[in-house]
């Protein structure tokens, strides 16, 4: 039997954890030859996932640069790709989600005439705006794409909306796969003051605020949002890792800084990030991954965004939009902080975004695909 190969394609910290135990599985396959290329978007956060997983890319593009712009990245990943494809001649192309890095390599592939897989496929908000530059991203790349894995329902419908049904399969969010390698019981954080925080008599917040579109006002309206909420709520501790961009550290610095209950931290590494989520009463943030992996563990989440491409959990009530003016980000804090009865309706609401199964579920679609497995997979909540 001859072997498929297949490339996984990522460059961002956030990529990183969700591709990381795809790779892992698709190695695992005997019909299967894995082949890893990284563009270092981002290097140190991506080198911290890398080191979690095991992961040792066969190519690295290197490509980071101090205060890069949004065409060096995809310029440089674009030909940067050109020499790998050649190299490697994979037969399909794995990208996940919707940053730069996925779009460049979504259409190196297409330039050489490989197929293309789109991992977290179909997540749309219909505003070209926000998140910006995402939401473009992956559009492009769903028109690009071969093979388009689905998180959820919802997703799938997006994709049907737009004519794209071929290739189309429900899988569950490979996230979910990764808590179950990171999350422990007995962990040791690197940050001394995280291991000294009670977490059973105090109600930690964990915050993340980073977007590009949150640059400026709505940024400084929830940097303001969160100081009154640590000085309202001595009961309450925060943690924010603060994001390396230089606009996220002035902004945060100027708003928090002698807060005696917030604790800015460098960025935390994925398996600390997932225990400090699995230990925190309530999470605040304008990432999207963290809308996916609180659920999983039962903790509210507020987002910081006007919008998210993430509906799922807001219909299920597991996350509330917060949006990013002072009010709003006050009133629901306040409401989750002081009322046992809010806080529980959104801690054990349901999880809609997957079982743990979804890297099992993309690699049967491939080899099904491609003629090496006579059933298709199952579809995730079949």
């Amino acid at each position: 039997m001859n072997k498929i190969k297949v490339m996984t394609v990522f460059g961002t910290r956030p990529e990183a954890i969700k591709m990381a135990p795809l790779a892992m599985e698709l190695a695992r396959r005997p019909e299967l030859e894995a082949v890893c290329c990284v563009t270092a978007q981002h290097r140190e956060m991506l080198d911290s996932v890398l080191d979690i997983f095991g992961l040792r890319p066969d190519f690295d593009l290197n490509i980071m640069q101090p205060r890069q712009t949004l065409s060096s990245i995809t310029s440089k990943c674009l030909t940067g790709m050109d020499r790998v494809l050649e190299e490697a001649a994979p037969d399909l192309v794995l990208v996940h989600g919707d940053t730069s890095t996925t779009f460049a390599g979504a259409l190196a592939a297409f330039y050489h005439k490989i197929p293309v897989g789109h991992v977290e496929a179909g997540l749309r908000t219909y505003d070209k705006w926000s998140p910006y530059p995402e939401e473009i991203n992956r559009k492009l790349v769903g028109s690009i794409a071969d093979l388009h894995f689905c998180p959820t329902t919802t997703n799938r419908e997006n994709l049907v909306r737009e004519n794209i049904t071929g290739g189309v399969f429900l899988t569950g969010n490979t996230v979910i796969d990764a808590l179950q390698t990171t999350v422990v019981k007995d962990f040791t954080f690197a940050e001394a003051v995280l291991n000294n925080l009670d977490y059973v008599n105090q109600k930690v917040i964990l915050l993340t605020c980073h977007r590009r579109e949150n640059y400026g006002q709505p940024m400084e309206n929830i940097m303001s949002a969160l100081a009154h909420i640590a000085q309202a709520h001595p009961e309450a501790e925060l943690v924010y890792p603060v994001h390396l961009s230089p606009v996220v550290q002035e902004c945060a610095h100027r708003h928090l800084d002698g807060i005696a209950n917030v604790h800015l931290t460098p960025p935390l590494d994925v398996r600390e990030m997932h225990n400090l989520m699995a230990r925190c009463y309530l999470v605040m943030t304008d990432s999207g991954g963290l809308q996916e992996e609180a659920p999983a563990l039962g903790k509210p989440v507020l987002v910081l965004r006007k919008e998210t491409e993430r509906p799922e959990a807001v219909a299920a009530g597991t996350v509330k939009l917060a949006g990013v003016d002072y009010g709003p980000i006050v009133e629901l804090a306040d409401r989750l902080l002081c009322d046992p009865g809010a806080y529980a309706e959104m801690a054990h609401a349901v999880n809609p975004y997957g079982d743990g199964q979804a890297c099992r579920r993309i690699a049967d679609a491939i080899a099904w695909h491609f003629g090496l497995r006579k059933t298709p997979p199952e579809s995730f909540g079949a």
